[in-house]
């Protein structure tokens, strides 16, 4: 019987000294192949393999589309795509952002839970917000083992308390205590083939670039009143356990909480837009002012000058929500600090 020959990493803020932790540790005989997503910039060149290669003994690298996934070896998400596993090959996928990044946790999840359910190990790092936890529910589904940075532990524990938050991971332990238990995992007997979801098979072809229809979406979730806030389309409301997701039929998707930072930046966006226009219609209106007075036109004058007194008077009603959203945000900060 193969043993549990898998291992996926995802982590992001802090996650380039959790993962030097880690590869330093692995054994030259690990036996399961090593997939890694971290958070990359868009733009190439990264050199995160070079980090990792200094103090591993295995090897290093990025992953090329339509590799064959070694055991003993560490593979690399690139910039810019999803990295995802099909019968144990890689897929460099093209996909839309998830949770607003590429490469994102959750797909490189979710196809090793396809490829690969009960000989996977899926492991959730440090990090921000909550991308990796549908990917580990996903997991869960399909008879895979999950893993979770104790957040306590972790350098940013944000990202682990909100898997801890929608699931029950079979293991929650700190980075020290996680070389010796992914050994002892990765050498375990894999579990049983469980049926695998067809919402994790769809959704791992939209992460490899493929488009997804109206009717496809609606048999995945139900639509919400919300709009897109990268292509303004409708989303559609997916429900995972605990875990609440939006994917719209382009295929960007954002959990709960993500979409909600994502409104709201929308929001400033729309606001900063107003102010700016604003000001420029109450300095035009100035301008024709000014020169009505010049030309002898007094009752032109006037009017404009009444003009430029409602727009400063809607600049002032538009500064003063700016001020106060600004005010509710760092009144959220400051309650979220304390309750840490």
């Amino acid at each position: 019987m193969a043993n549990r020959d898998i291992l996926a990493i995802g982590t992001s803020a802090g996650g380039v000294e959790a993962l030097l932790f880690l590869t330093e540790r692995l054994p030259r005989d690990f036996p399961a192949a090593v997939v890694v997503t971290i958070h990359l910039a868009s733009h190439p060149p990264s050199s995160l393999d070079e980090i990792l290669q200094r103090g591993s003994s295995l090897p290093v690298r990025f992953v090329n589309d339509g590799d064959v996934l070694r055991k003993g070896q560490i593979y690399l998400a690139p910039p810019d795509r999803h990295f995802l596993i099909t019968d144990d090959r890689t897929v460099l996928g093209e996909g839309s952002r998830e949770n607003n990044s590429r490469p994102a946790i959750d797909p490189m999840m979710r196809s090793a839970a396809a490829c690969c359910g009960p000989r996977t190990v899926g492991v959730l790092l440090t990090g921000t917000l909550n991308d990796g936890a549908s990917g580990l529910w996903a997991l869960d589904q399909c008879g895979g083992i999950t893993v979770v940075q104790d957040p306590s532990d972790a350098a940013f524990p944000e990202m682990p308390m909100n898997a801890l938050n929608r699931l029950r991971p079979d293991h929650v332990v700190t980075l020290a205590a996680m070389p010796q238990l992914l050994a002892s995992l990765a050498l375990q007997p894999a579990g049983d083939l469980v049926p695998i979801p067809e919402s994790v098979r769809f959704e791992l072809e939209i992460a490899k670039g493929r488009h997804s229809s109206i009717d496809e979406m609606d048999r995945l979730g139900r639509r919400s009143a919300l709009a897109c806030p990268e292509c303004h389309g409708v989303m559609w409301e997916i429900d995972e356990g605990e875990l609440v997701r939006y994917r719209c039929h382009v295929g960007h998707t954002y959990t709960a909480e993500l979409m909600s930072l994502a409104l709201d930046d929308n929001l400033r966006r729309g606001l900063a837009s107003a102010l700016r226009a604003l000001e420029e219609r109450r300095e035009l209106a100035q301008n024709l002012e000014r020169q009505a007075e010049r030309n002898g036109q007094p009752m032109l004058a006037a009017s404009w000058s009444r003009r430029v007194q409602e727009f400063q008077t809607e600049l002032d009603v538009i500064r003063h929500a700016v001020r106060r959203l600004d005010d509710i945000k760092l009144q959220a900060d400051r309650k979220a600090t304390a309750a840490e």
